[in-house]
């Protein structure tokens, strides 16, 4: 007997058809793979799995039988849960009273607490059940949304790009839970961009393309070439990283030392490096570890840096704010696309007045409306952004689209220093390759670009220089021509050479670069 089938699922919207009469099929125990490009109808799909959509034709089966799901709590109840790509916590509660939510009541509070602390020791997932969630970063949060469903001991868990903001020590762990799940007769639907991933881990692939299903296959017969083809028509173009001689200091911190703004947070210990122009400068690092202390100190959300500490072209910018450092050529792309990148529930024309504001009178504060959805228009057309035009609101992109917007949104102000945090989250391969090719071209035209980021391939492959954070301290920098990810991923535990100073270390690695 099946644990899922789909029968001719369809689902409109005005701007688009995201299903089109989609059939699936999915047997106990097995790993299946929902494959597509962004925009392809994965997500919809599985809202509509779990009750979050409501489809308009179509018929749902679970263990044989035909089933309603009016929403994710009759999913719950079912023995379907899901992690969403865009998580679904609210900032106000901690983890445990988050996973509390959507857990029979009949445990109290703090016995959610004592499960989440054993379930993500035993999966390797590291969780505080008493952190308020809007101290936790991206990575922190997505393993909150996995502890909570793998508390539900589900029949059938479907994940939403899992491993986006996972660092590849914890994707293996997640990938042995996956696998024990699996082998007790556990469903799961697999949603990921990386090919390798679902190569490695499942067992069968379905294939989307514009709503419709264009392919089923065995991924472990199968290539990240020929998959790619299957779902975005072609192979992605490869990226071409020419050697390049990096100009001068752009972006330089100097023993930025902060203490924690929140109980919960990371301080930052004398950390310091200099980006160059004309350079991609890499940090890597396991999620929670001060990333989000430090872009908040580089952005000017959080003022508090020494003065000095901070310097762009040799001027001193610890103390001036976002918008004053955005004219002084410093561009900042944060990694919480939905509410911090954008607005939810303004069109993307309005989201671009957020970091763009050619279009409005310095004079009057007038805003040219026709401009603004001109610019917007042009940012869909160049990033090829699936959308419904320049009215359509951010929430209704999927969430790469989403992504494209936002990084193209900076790219295309001609930025002398770009900061970007996890520039390719949730991103298909495709859309990866054009987002990763658009900073190399901004860093040949002599832009200083600054990538924070959890996924180490991605790091080699465009940046110059490497460094780590760890426990609120930089690394010293390696050229990234050196370095290894055996050698990167003992520094995220903090094994570097401490007795090697930063700022010779910088000055031996720029030379080699």
């Amino acid at each position: 007997m099946l644990r899922l089938e789909l029968r001719d699922i369809s689902k409109q919207y005005p701007a688009v058809k995201a299903n089109d009469g989609v059939n699936l099929k999915v047997s106990p125990g097995e790993i299946h793979a929902v494959l597509g490009e962004n925009g392809a109808g994965k997500s919809t799909l599985m809202k509509i799995i779990y009750g979050a959509v409501r489809p308009d034709e179509g018929e749902i089966l679970f263990n044989g039988q035909p089933v309603a799901v009016r929403n994710p709590h009759e999913a719950r109840q079912l023995g379907i849960s899901m992690v969403f790509q865009h998580f679904s916590l609210f900032d106000t509660l901690t983890a445990a009273e988050n996973v509390w939510l959507g857990l029979d009541r009949r445990m109290s509070l703090a016995q959610v607490s004592e499960r989440i602390r054993a379930v993500s020791g035993q999966y390797g997932l590291d969780v505080d059940p008493q952190r308020p969630v809007h101290t936790l970063s991206v990575g922190e949060r997505q393993r909150v949304e996995i502890v909570r469903a793998l508390l539900t001991d589900p029949q059938l868990l479907i994940l939403d790009e899992p491993t986006s903001v996972l660092t590849p020590q914890a994707v293996e762990k997640l990938f042995v839970t996956l696998r024990q799940l699996a082998a007790t007769g556990c469903s799961i639907l697999y949603i990921s961009h990386k090919l390798d991933e679902i190569r490695a881990l499942c067992h069968h692939c379905t294939v989307l393309r514009s709503g419709r299903v264009t392919g089923e296959v065995d991924p472990t017969q199968e290539t990240n070439a020929s998959l790619s083809r299957l779902m975005i028509g072609a192979e992605p173009p490869q990226l071409v990283h020419r050697a390049m001689k990096s100009g001068g200091v752009a972006l330089s911190v100097r023993d930025l030392s902060l203490a924690r703004s929140h109980p919960f947070g990371t301080a930052l210990d004398g950390v310091g490096f200099e980006l160059h122009a004309g350079e991609v400068l890499g940090i890597a690092g396991v999620s929670g570890n001060g990333q989000q202390e430090l872009l908040a100190a580089l952005s000017g959300e959080d003022l508090r840096a020494p003065r000095g500490s901070v310097q762009l072209f040799g001027r001193d910018i610890a103390r001036h704010s976002p918008r004053r450092r955005r004219h002084e050529g410093l561009h900042f792309v944060p990694e919480e696309r939905l509410g911090r990148g954008a607005v939810p529930t303004m069109s993307l024309a309005e989201n671009t007045l957020l970091t763009r504001t050619e279009a409005v009178n310095a004079r009057t504060g007038w805003v040219r409306v026709g401009a603004v959805r001109a610019l917007a228009q042009h940012l869909v057309t160049r990033f090829n952004v699936k959308a419904g035009g320049p009215e359509a609101p951010a929430r209704s992109l999927s969430g790469g689209n989403l992504q494209k917007f936002i990084v193209g949104r900076e790219i295309e102000a001609a930025p002398k220093v770009l900061i970007v945090a996890q520039p390719t989250w949730g991103v298909d391969v495709g859309a990866a390759a054009q987002i990763r090719s658009e900073l190399l071209s901004l860093r040949d035209a002599g832009c200083a670009v600054l990538v924070v980021s959890e996924e180490l391939e991605e790091l080699f492959e465009i940046c110059d220089r490497l460094v780590v954070i760890a426990q609120g301290r930089m690394s010293p920098p390696v050229a990234a021509s050196q370095a290894t990810v055996e050698q990167i991923g003992a520094w995220m535990s903090g094994l570097w050479p401490r007795e090697t100073e930063p700022k010779a270390d910088a000055e031996v690695a720029h030379a080699q670069a």
